[in-house]
């Protein structure tokens, strides 16, 4: 017992460091990336100069002064913004390595240009306001495909060679294209033509005014969304988890099991669908993962107000403090995807060892 949790530990401790460091790498190329190697100091540099030049040219109170006198003020007020957002200092490393351990803890400051629902220019209450949403929707629908497509598999792989079977391999190949792409689509049949379901949006306008009627609002408004998120991945993992269930029902035990006279359910559940939930929990958790960046346009196409969207609109404006947050916050919950994995396994399969294989030996 002691040598398990002393292994169940080191492994712990040691899937956390790789992790970390793979998100300290990631973020660190963001930083770099997001500041165009520190080019875009010069872009904040103009837009300072030009931002204070129309202030003071503005103000009648310094309309009078003499030309030498105005291009004195305007650039001491410049060199003073300049020093307040550290621009004059080399971007590399020392600022590149602050950025990032500022970043590593969502101590981000201020956006550059956008403001939470609320007013406030802090990075921390813009992503908080947005998180809550891209966790529904993205949760809501990936636990709806993961359990459908699990079952309907599962109806299939005792089918072989059925109508809906063969439909299903004919279809697989639907899954190619993106979930924003079914979006488009969902939109033009459900909310241009038919008008049954909103094109987009968290609320209809105006707001309901009680608590059920805003919820129903909200659950309206995730139909398409959710649809198209269902649909981008549904029939090639029915084709893939169906494999695996048609490979496992053919063993021997499984014939034994039949010939005992257990019940088709109960051998789905204890011969086949247990050995097969490893293989198809890592199938369904890389499809997790790259999903994950793909809410970005899903939520501009359906104008969901998650941190997809909110990180479109913070490349358009090059307000990197946001940019930058909204990757780390993505990092964390792909590391933390990963990190479960090998848990989920020992849960799923009592048969499979949480440990490295020089431990195991």
């Amino acid at each position: 017992m002691r040598g398990t949790v002393i292994r169940l530990a080191r492994l712990t401790v040691s899937r956390v460091i790789y992790l970390f460091l793979a998100v300290v790498v990631g973020v660190y190329l963001t930083v770099i990336i997001a500041n165009m190697g520190g080019e875009l100091d010069k872009m904040r540099i103009s837009q300072i100069e030009e931002e204070i030049g129309v202030s003071v040219l503005q103000n009648p109170a310094y309309r009078q002064l003499p030309p030498e006198e105005l291009k004195a003020l305007v650039d001491g007020l410049v060199q003073t913004q300049i020093h307040r957002f550290g621009l004059d200092r080399p971007f590399f490393p020392k600022r590149s390595l602050i950025y990032l351990w500022n970043a590593m803890r969502l101590q981000l400051g201020w956006a550059e240009q956008m403001v939470s629902d609320a007013g406030s220019r802090q990075v921390p209450l813009i992503l908080l306001e947005r998180l809550p949403y891209t966790l529904a929707l993205f949760g809501t629908a990936n636990l709806l495909l993961f359990f459908l497509t699990l079952l309907v598999a599962l109806y299939l792989s005792r089918r072989y060679g059925s109508f809906l079977d063969k439909a299903t391999i004919a279809l697989a190949p639907s899954s190619s294209a993106p979930a924003w792409f079914y979006g488009l689509f969902l939109i033009l049949v459900f909310a241009a033509l038919l008008r049954v379901l909103p094109w987009g949006g968290l609320v209809d306008a105006p707001v309901p005014t009680t608590t059920l009627g805003y919820v129903f609002s909200i659950v309206r408004h995730m139909i398409l969304p959710t649809i198209a998120v269902v649909t981008s991945t549904f029939f090639a993992s029915i084709y893939s988890w169906r494999t695996f269930f048609l490979i496992y029902s053919s063993e021997d035990y499984v014939e034994l099991a039949r010939a005992k006279g257990l019940s088709s359910r109960d051998i789905d559940m204890r011969y086949v669908l247990r050995p097969t939930l490893p293989p198809i929990i890592t199938s369904f958790l890389l499809v997790l993962i790259t999903m994950w960046m793909g809410m970005i346009v899903l939520e501009t196409v359906f104008q969901w107000p998650g941190l997809g969207r909110a990180f479109y609109h913070a490349i358009q404006l090059y307000d990197t403090p946001v940019i930058i947050a909204i990757i780390v916050i993505f990092g964390y919950l792909l590391a933390a995807t990963v990190f479960v994995l090998d848990f989920v396994y020992a849960i799923a399969d009592p048969r499979v060892r949480v440990g490295t294989g020089a431990e195991r030996r």
